[in-house]
């Protein structure tokens, strides 16, 4: 990375040197963490790869290639809370931007070693909340935290009542991810979904070295599949669907290419949004 020029170091240092348009979308919790990131940034973060030019503010993309237009905004029971590393506000094809677009119910903070955000505590402690962090059994000790379904309903209580799931997701690479769940004990207290999908991960935008390893928004489309609410997992499908899209537009914007307004994928997420599906879909 390169300095900021003096002339612009008491100025709100941009996402990188390219220009944002603005997406007239209100922002959301991924977007409000990536605007408090720069604002005590004191050099701009230069992505590598991707598009290049003008972005959007909403999504991230040229202006030629918004999704702002497309996105599936809609009501879940279940809930997200994105911890992410430092960097990753910054990402251009960070994908827990996603699950803001996606899910109402979604909060990020930034995370830190030695201390934790006040507003991070408040909504772990939150009584309308059970929150589970979400991470690979195969690494958590002792082993009697791991779980692999969510609760089924109890008899005579109906399945949108009692305290609500919270997906705590680690929002970063492998290695960083590794650290953040060692080093963040006021999570000890929660216990672990690990997740056991049979898919192999579909995220072209970086490489991951084991096809096991999924994106973020990958992670919190399977989440809402396990908590049984119709809702729920209609939200899931469609989120699945963004992904498919963003990475269409990101790939299609990066190599140059026009949108395909007909494609599979935005068919996709059209299907997504408008169905309907129940508990036991």
């Amino acid at each position: 990375m390169s300095a900021v020029p003096a002339s612009a170091q008491d100025a709100c240092v941009p996402l990188s040197y390219l220009r944002g348009v603005d997406s007239g979308v209100a922002p959301h919790a991924v977007s409000r963490l990536r605007t408090q990131r720069l604002a005590r940034s004191t050099r701009p973060f230069l992505s590598r790869g991707g598009p290049r030019g003008e972005r959007c503010e909403g999504c991230r993309l040229r202006p030629s290639h918004c999704l702002c237009a497309l996105r599936p905004m809609l009501p879940t029971r279940a809930g997200f809370c994105l911890l992410m590393h430092d960097a990753e506000p910054l990402k251009p094809s960070n994908t827990g931007w996603l699950i803001a677009d996606v899910v109402e119910q979604t909060q990020a903070f930034g995370w830190a070693r030695t201390e934790a955000d006040v507003g991070l505590l408040a909504l772990l402690d939150d009584p309308q909340w059970q929150p589970y962090v979400v991470f690979p059994g195969e690494f958590v000790e002792p082993p009697q935290r791991v779980v692999h379904a969510l609760p089924a309903p109890r008899a005579g209580v109906e399945p949108n009542q009692g305290r609500r799931p919270l997906f705590i997701l680690l929002d970063a690479t492998w290695p960083e991810a590794r650290k953040m769940f060692r080093k963040s004990p006021y999570l000890d207290r929660f216990p672990v979904l690990s997740l056991h999908p049979d898919q192999v991960s579909q995220y072209r935008l970086r490489r991951s070295q084991r096809e096991d390893h999924f994106c973020t928004s990958e992670v919190a489309a399977l989440c809402l599949e396990l908590t049984g609410d119709g809702g729920d997992r209609r939200a899931g499908r469609a989120l699945e669907s963004y992904l498919a899209l963003f990475t269409e537009h990101y790939l299609r914007a990066k190599n140059q290419q026009p949108v395909q307004t007909d494609s599979d994928a935005r068919r996709g997420l059209q299907d997504a949004i408008s169905s309907v599906c129940p508990p036991a879909c």
